[in-house]
């Protein structure tokens, strides 16, 4: 057997700690989901699902693994630790953050008042689980990940459920009546299901490091956008979830220099081939 093939994987550190993070947050928004739904059930508290902590708080948690999420593969690459451990580790943490916790919390708060609820919930968390096995199978033959995702990323769709269901959350707070729209919530989960499987491409923005270089103008709208969305958190993350969804259908129509400069990437250098 050839030497290399015995070698212990390395873990580095830092970008690992944050895949750590990631399903940690994922399992802690998993069990606040179960205690919520065990607090209702034995009369522990009368407070509607849509007004439980325990469903806020897993709605941030899922959330937060997404930022982890980000964090990770960017530290990997900022100091060039990018492993097939790293690749698969995190692939596993995700199916539990934005496959398991998310197919949970929507199966509980809509899908369960429908008989087959429970496929559809599966159906997402089964799309996620291929997704991300072909993501790392198209990485280990090509030598590493791909700038641009073939299909909805995973962190994504679960960023979309999470964001639309605090939506929900908020709205219902303001004494307003949501009614059978939050049903469409059913429609949105297979549709990602679809969208996760499928070959739209989506920038992975991979090339938007510590490094990345911009105008000043630019500078200061990105952060009166995140400004507007620490003050509109309710709100504002849906927003961004769905226009990065979108995304995907507008950016083939788009011109070679506009995809460009929204993704933050270097124009090709024309004597390299592009696939």
């Amino acid at each position: 057997m050839n030497e290399s093939q015995n070698e212990t994987p390395k873990i580095y550190l830092l970008p690992n700690l944050m895949t750590a993070g990631n399903l940690f947050c994922g399992f802690a928004a998993t069990l606040l989901i179960v205690q919520g739904t065990l607090a209702m059930e034995t009369g522990e508290t009368q407070i509607p699902y849509f007004n439980q902590t325990y469903f806020h708080l897993a709605i941030w948690l899922i959330l937060i693994a997404c930022i982890f999420d980000l964090l990770d593969g960017r530290l990997a690459r900022l100091g060039g630790h990018e492993s097939e451990f790293g690749r698969e580790f995190d692939s596993l943490a995700d199916v539990i953050s934005f496959g398991v916790a998310p197919a949970m919390l929507l199966y509980k708060i809509v899908l369960q008042d429908f008989e087959y609820g429970w496929m559809v919930a599966f159906l997402y968390l089964l799309c996620g689980a291929l997704r991300l096995a072909r993501f790392n199978c198209i990485a280990a033959k090509s030598g590493g990940a791909d700038k641009d995702f073939r299909g909805f990323p995973i962190p994504a769709a679960a960023g979309v459920i999470s964001s639309m269901t605090l939506f929900i959350l908020w709205w219902e707070g303001k004494n307003r009546e949501f009614g059978n729209w939050k049903y469409l919530l059913l429609v949105l989960m297979l549709f990602l299901s679809f969208m996760m499987f499928s070959r739209f491409k989506y920038p992975s923005f991979k090339a938007l490091n510590w490094r990345t270089k911009g105008s000043i103008p630019r500078f200061i709208c990105i952060f009166l956008i995140l400004i507007f969305t620490v003050q509109h958190y309710a709100w504002m993350p849906a927003v961004i979830f769905i226009a990065y969804l979108l995304y995907g259908f507008l950016r083939p129509f788009l011109s070679h220099r506009m995809r460009h400069e929204i993704e933050d990437e270097e124009e090709d250098d024309p004597q390299t081939p592009v696939e």
